[in-house]
């Protein structure tokens, strides 16, 4: 049996005529801002693929959705965590949990939290048991405390039987 740990970052901007998608949840910005990105911009979702990939040293998620590629062009991030998780799994090793810490001063995410793990562990194959999501304010500091961006943290342990 052996364990591997893997750690994933992702940040984006929040901008106006976007939408606000975060764990797989159209979400509503008290001022209509939205996450910047090629894809949906789905900084949770994109921190758990990186922290997925990571685990096993394949790279960010950049390597095999690259933003310049007009296929992943408003890409749904849930559909890509499939694709991750697929690679994970055919390398022989099975996603124990994930569990992730979502950094933004609005709009107040506790009220999707539960939509968040279940969105995530439906398309990972897990139990919303296996999947953690945790919100927190960057108390009025940094680019999440300006509202100019929402980041997130996330780990992955995977188990090779």
């Amino acid at each position: 049996m052996q364990l591997r740990i893997g750690n994933g970052y992702d940040i984006h901007r929040l901008v106006a005529g976007r939408p606000l998608i975060l764990g797989g949840q159209r979400l509503e910005h008290p001022q209509g801002l939205g996450l910047d990105g090629h894809s949906d911009a789905d900084v949770l979702v994109h921190a758990i693929m990186d922290a997925l990939l990571g685990a096993l040293s394949l790279g960010d998620i950049g390597k095999y959705f690259p933003p310049e590629d007009p296929q992943w062009k408003g890409a749904d991030s849930l559909v890509l965590l499939e694709q991750v998780v697929a690679l994970v799994v055919e390398r022989g090793w099975n996603v124990v949990n994930v569990d992730a810490v979502v950094v933004a001063e609005r709009p107040k995410l506790k009220p999707h939290i539960d939509a968040m793990r279940a969105a995530i562990a439906g398309r990972m194959g897990l139990q919303p048991d296996q999947v953690g999501v945790k919100a927190t304010t960057n108390e009025r500091l940094g680019p999440e405390g300006r509202e100019e961006g929402i980041s997130c943290h996330a780990v992955a342990l995977l188990l090779q039987p």
